[in-house]
């Protein structure tokens, strides 16, 4: 479980992007990398988004859509608990 990594997936969820992007960048994690490369992926950033995934070990390549890296990225992080 890691509660930053799930209020930046909530503030994503939300819209909040430029919050989300902060808090981010307080985890060096590679789960935090894959999300930080999800968050530029979704600016429009790609060159930014695949240095960032190339930190979290995943192939941007062959990443699928926004919505199915968010939903991927979810289950990796599992269910917040209270």
């Amino acid at each position: 479980m890691n509660p930053l990594l799930h209020q930046v997936l909530t503030d994503m969820r939300a819209g909040r992007w430029r919050q989300a992007h902060d808090r981010v960048q307080d985890d060096d994690s590679p789960l935090a990398a894959w999300l930080h490369g999800i968050l530029h992926i979704q600016e429009g950033d790609l060159e930014d988004a695949e240095y960032w995934y190339g930190k979290a070990g995943r192939n941007f390549r062959q990443r699928g859509t926004l919505a199915e890296e968010l939903e991927q990225f979810g289950a990796a992080l599992g269910p917040a608990t209270p």
